[in-house]
């Protein structure tokens, strides 16, 4: 991680105990949290930790994302892997292996926040600051709130597919591990949502970090600007979304090149160097072609090229290159993660440009124009894209489609799907009927071995 030291929280690294039972957790014999919390420099430490196995493919560097984006109509996966093509396919088990680990790793990286929400205000430091613990806090409280809220998007249904809210999510775990294993049951959809807005509440008001590859107060703002977007709470939307467009050092970019590059477009940015990501199904991999060090296992669909290609000139589709896949064919890839050898490409979590769709598209439906017009914000990518600007927005679709052009392969597509209740596939492709938004495999099942410990989680229909 560029400017943060690759230290493994170890509870200082909790670890799994064994790959027979994966909700077991053992600390490490090397340092307790006494020892942890016990100066301000070591409680950095343990946030560093944090941010550090974030970069996990597991987490936030590839593999949840690309499921999203190939289970849907952006990428077409041509691997070998099974467990990526059941996904692909609507043929997932609840074995899947890889969603296994997804499940995993993000629990361990909440672990890791939890310890901090848990232990830093307990320490008696004279000099270690209330404002300071607070900023500690509020940013483990922004991770834990990110990773919940994109755990909730793979393991349950949608507020389109449940406008009450109740069906059931994943559990939330708001204790850090500390010796004897809880077997929670799984949280309602509507109770994750009060819990991620809580976390992002607090930490909008006490974070006064402001390095972009931490969590800053316009992170949290950009992220209940997202979360109220799909609730449908668009005044507050709205506002959220234009506190981040308003904020000092945030501006949308006027190219591209903030790719992999520090820049006022992104609002909050893991920055990766060689091996931090940790496995070969980084965002890297998968999406740079054989000759570039990639896997080739995920280019451009038939169905993204189709819609870059509906509307000429387009430069976000020159964001691209031609390369060898996994099946040996020619294939259009995405350059958005361009470094499969060196295996270094950022995540990109949080832009500004997705502030501006938010906003336009929250006053949209909300039939107000708040602080901007809608189809004056949403000019503001097409046009950096070197596209003719709109007059009028004459429909939903139309951000739909800027937004799919704008974060392709970023992991928002998905979503975008089904909080408007439409399918993940348009008719023309394989699996439609297996996309539809209610559909059993649209939701990944919750891994049989956690369920195998922990008989207290009930498993997704269909599995």
């Amino acid at each position: 991680m560029k400017n943060i030291k690759n230290i493994l929280f170890a509870v200082s690294a909790l670890v799994f105990a064994s790959c027979d039972n994966s909700l077991e957790l053992a600390p490490e014999d090397s340092l307790t949290p006494t020892i942890i919390f016990s100066t301000e420099a070591l409680a950095g430490n343990a946030i560093n930790g944090m941010y550090s196995s974030m970069q996990s493919s597991n987490v936030l560097s590839g593999i949840p994302d690309t499921m999203g984006e190939w289970q849907s109509d952006n990428v077409e996966f041509v691997g070998s892997f099974p467990t990526f093509d059941e996904i692909y396919t609507y043929n997932t088990l609840s074995d899947n292996t890889s969603i296994l680990n997804i499940w995993n790793a993000n629990y361990f990286s909440i672990n890791q926040a939890n310890m901090i929400i848990k232990n830093v205000p307990l320490m008696n430091v004279t000099t270690f600051t209330a404002a300071n613990k607070d900023n500690l806090v509020g940013q483990a409280r922004f991770v834990r709130a990110l990773l919940y809220f994109k755990l909730s998007q793979m393991f349950g249904k949608q507020l389109k597919q449940d406008p009450t809210g109740a069906s059931l999510s994943v559990p939330l775990v708001s204790e850090p591990f500390q010796g004897t294993v809880n077997k929670p049951s799984r949280s309602t959809l509507k109770e994750v949502y009060d819990f991620i807005e809580k976390d992002l509440i607090f930490a909008r008001s006490t974070i006064t970090n402001t390095a972009k590859d931490k969590a800053t107060a316009s992170a949290a703002n950009a992220l209940l600007a997202r979360l109220y977007l799909y609730q449908e709470r668009f005044p507050e939307a709205i506002e959220r979304a234009n506190d981040v467009i308003s904020a000092p050092g945030i501006t949308i970019a006027t190219n591209y090149a903030f790719y992999n590059a520090t820049s006022s477009e992104h609002v909050f940015q893991l920055q990766n160097i060689a091996g931090d990501s940790g496995f070969a199904e980084s965002f890297s991999k998968l999406y740079s072609p054989t000759a570039n060090g990639g896997r080739g296992d995920a280019p451009f669909s038939p169905n993204l090229r189709a819609a870059f290609e509906s509307e000429a000139g387009d430069l976000r589709y020159s964001l691209s290159r031609i390369g060898v896949d996994a099946k040996n064919r020619s294939s259009l890839f995405t350059t958005k993660y361009p470094n499969g050898l060196a295996n270094t490409d950022d995540p990109n979590i949080l832009r500004v440009s997705e502030m501006y769709l938010i906003r336009a598209e929250a006053n949209f439906r909300a039939g107000t124009s708040k602080y901007d017009t809608p189809v004056r914000d949403l000019n503001r990518t097409r046009v950096r894209a070197s596209l003719l600007p709109l007059t009028t927005i004459t429909s939903l679709n139309d951000i739909l489609v800027e937004r799919r052009k704008e974060f392709c392969f970023e992991g928002l597509r998905r979503m975008d799907l089904l909080r408007n209740n439409l399918p993940l596939r348009s008719s023309a492709m394989d699996n439609f009927s297996k996309s539809q938004p209610n559909a059993d495999k649209v939701v990944f099942p919750i891994p049989q071995r956690e369920r195998d410990n922990n008989p207290n989680l009930t498993q997704n229909t269909g599995y």
